[in-house]
């Protein structure tokens, strides 16, 4: 039997749609948010991931676009332009909304989306994920999980540059 599948590109929000596009979800779902960069989208991000979705009916993922990638990690990056990103994220099966934002943090992309749940990997400690406020002020859940051990994009990068140093 053939499954139907949501298109990818549905699952891809505007910025300044994301109220709309969520608010009548609010009433009958359970809404979990986490963001990051995801420039090159490893098993840690998949785990982390397939795991935030397994605490909610709903994953909504904020995705920092290129120019706040530049400020945050430097000129190199992001390998990955925005619109790639976003694509390979909301390909996988346990998102169901991709939203990019501009600003250094997902803050004010956190007010727009009221989550029930917001999660971060386990490098973050809960005193120190940004929205942390806006999700308990209404009796929300913040959630650290535990990071797959042996995965991270920087060091990623490091491995094929010196792999590629090696070899020259």
């Amino acid at each position: 039997m053939i499954r139907a599948v949501t298109p990818v590109t549905s699952k891809i929000l505007a910025r300044d749609s994301v109220q709309d596009a969520l608010r009548p979800l609010h009433d009958t779902a359970s809404i979990v948010f986490t963001n990051g960069c995801f420039d090159i989208l490893h098993a840690g991000h998949a785990d982390l991931l397939a795991r935030a979705r397994a605490h909610g009916d709903i994953l909504v993922i904020g995705v920092n676009a290129d120019e706040s990638i530049q400020r945050l990690k430097g000129p190199t990056r992001p390998l990955n332009a925005l619109q790639d990103r976003l694509f390979v994220l909301a390909s996988l099966e346990c998102v169901d909304y991709v939203v990019p934002f501009t600003e250094d943090t997902p803050y004010t992309l956190i007010q727009d989306v009221q989550p029930n749940i917001l999660i971060k990997g386990g490098d973050w400690s809960v005193e120190n994920i940004v929205g942390r406020d806006i999700v308990e002020a209404t009796g929300g859940t913040v959630l650290s999980l535990p990071l797959k051990p042996g995965f991270s994009t920087t060091g990623l990068i490091k491995k094929v540059l010196t792999t590629c140093t090696d070899e020259a």
